[in-house]
């Protein structure tokens, strides 16, 4: 969290990872071009180099649409999804470079425009086999730079987390259209069936961590605690929650998550107000429930981050039987001050 903002929140951590992801992406390219160049001395380098930052681009994608449902099956993903956004501006540039070489190969050398020659070379609009697949891959590309523009949180607090979310669930349209485009441009012109076989495991493990995923998550939300019209609901023992962590339950359809700290048991919505992050799933770091995702913090029993920050979550009402935790089934407006059930000194031994 900052107070003002800045283009890029730089720290020890971001440093490590991004020269990890340029290293990554500058070894894979060079040696995509000389392994292609070794199995074929006499291709044409311009269209190695195409290949090389349109694939490079293709296979990040992948990876940045498989962090966030691999978060939900294990917080080890954690620091992949704390940094994604500079793994996708990455991926911008890629295909950015991966357009422009194309353009100057392809339509450098008629008499339009190479941005006019892109959707007027081929007008068989109507066909499938010889469809123009390289306006599927222009489509994407504008997709992917609005994402990349509005990915500070400047965006996302004057665009709201509405808009905002929705425009950058636009990468799901973006990937749908770039399958297309590499099936009807790249596997046209390589009849390798490895080539093939690498779009289809891709397009298979993409709609496969998704699925088990929001399978998961469907289970969760199955267990609902609350039955009838009880104003508390028991929630389970003390003894589950381990010590600065949280349990997450489902009350009337909403996560709660209920936190364990200093002796004390305070309940929250499990919602963070960044970017819906699982607060239940962070820890209390500094006496803040701080989230899993990008850092931001919360005061547990009042449900509001520490001053100058102004973002405020729900909280629940909370009281102890024995080792029982009860939770009030209707929330408090976001911001309310709860005073924390105090865990009885033999309930903490």
């Amino acid at each position: 969290m900052s107070v003002a903002y800045k283009a890029v929140l730089w720290n020890r951590q971001k440093f490590i990872y991004d020269a990890i992801l340029l290293s990554l992406v500058v070894l894979y390219i060079v040696l995509f071009i000389n392994v292609t160049q070794w199995f074929d001395s006499n291709i044409d380098i311009r269209g190695v180099r195409i290949r090389a930052f349109g694939s490079a681009a293709f296979i990040l994608l992948h990876v940045i649409l498989s962090i966030g449902p691999l978060t939900r099956l294990s917080p080890k993903f954690y620091p992949l999804l704390y940094n994604r956004r500079h793994m996708g501006v990455t991926m911008f540039f890629l295909a950015l470079q991966h357009t422009r070489l194309g353009l100057q190969w392809y339509h450098d050398f008629g008499n339009l425009e190479p941005l006019v020659s892109l959707f007027l070379s081929n007008t068989n609009y109507l066909t499938f086999i010889r469809f123009p697949f390289q306006v599927l891959g222009f489509v994407p590309l504008v997709i992917l730079f609005l994402m990349a523009a509005t990915s500070h949180d400047f965006w996302l607090a004057n665009l709201t987390a509405p808009v905002w979310k929705g425009l950058h669930m636009s990468v799901y349209l973006a990937y749908a259209l770039l399958t297309g485009h590499v099936l009807l441009g790249a596997l046209q012109t390589n009849t390798h069936p490895v080539l093939t076989l690498a779009v289809g495991v891709g397009l298979v493990w993409i709609v496969g961590v998704h699925l088990a995923a929001g399978i998961r998550e469907f289970g969760q939300d199955n267990q609902d605690l609350v039955t009838g019209n009880e104003e508390f609901v028991d929630a389970g023992s003390i003894a589950e929650i381990p010590e600065k962590r949280a349990k997450i339950v489902t009350l009337g359809g909403e996560r709660v998550a209920i936190f364990k700290y200093d002796g004390k048991i305070s309940a929250v919505s499990n919602v963070c107000q960044h970017q819906n992050g699982p607060l239940g799933e962070g820890k209390i770091v500094d006496g803040c429930i701080t989230c899993p995702w990008h850092g931001y913090q919360y005061l547990p029993e009042k449900g509001a981050s520490p001053p100058p920050f102004t973002e405020k979550i729900p909280t629940f009402d909370i009281k102890l039987e024995g080792d029982r935790i009860l939770v009030k089934t209707i929330p408090n407006l976001p911001g309310t001050s709860v005073s924390p059930a105090v865990i009885a000194m033999e309930e903490q031994r």
